[in-house]
């Protein structure tokens, strides 16, 4: 069991981590430079978390917190999980600072692919009208998820960043809407 403090030092460590992956990238990150934004010796990094690979790996951790569509009308699909995508978007810089790394790292790249294949595929199979079509279509939804969140909170397009959150909806619902769930073409 670890102490108080081991988890506040843990915490501090992850924080500043995520910050610094964020801004620096994987490759330009140092164990040095978490540790200094954390106001720690870097040896306890090490301790802590064993190398770099091993702090991204806990630092990148994301549950998208996917809500159950099953329940949901059929129609409304596509709504709810823009809706949701964009709140996960703007309330944890965890997820930029992965686009972030994922677009020029492998481990970032795995993190994401990851996160694809436990968390959103098992979604689209519970919608997609052929389940053999899901990874498919699961990945398309993937790619206009990710497209709108790398131009409006990574490359911060002006006209991307200034749409309102009800814009990017009813843009973006009714695509993510006919990939999981229109007839096969």
């Amino acid at each position: 069991m670890s102490s108080p403090r081991s988890e506040s030092t843990r915490a501090a460590i992850l924080d500043a981590a995520r910050e610094r992956f964020a801004a620096d990238g994987y490759e330009r990150a140092t164990i040095r430079a978490i540790a200094r934004d954390a106001n720690i010796d870097p040896s306890m990094v090490m301790r802590y978390y064993g190398n770099k690979e091993g702090l991204f790996a806990a630092a990148m951790t994301v549950d998208l917190a996917l809500p159950d569509v099953t329940g949901r009308p059929r129609e409304e699909i596509g709504r709810t999980l823009v809706t949701h995508f964009l709140a996960r978007w703007e309330e944890d810089e965890v997820l930029t600072a992965l686009l972030r790394v994922g677009v020029t790292n492998p481990a970032g790249t795995e993190r994401i692919h990851g996160i694809f294949r436990e968390q959103f595929l098992p979604v689209a199979r519970r919608v997609c009208p052929d389940p053999e079509q899901a990874p498919a279509r699961a990945a398309l939804v993937t790619t206009q998820v990710l497209g709108m969140a790398l131009t409006r909170y990574v490359l911060r397009i002006p006209p991307v960043v200034t749409l309102h959150r009800e814009e990017i909806v009813a843009w973006l619902a009714p695509t993510l809407q006919r990939y999981l769930t229109a007839p096969n073409p």
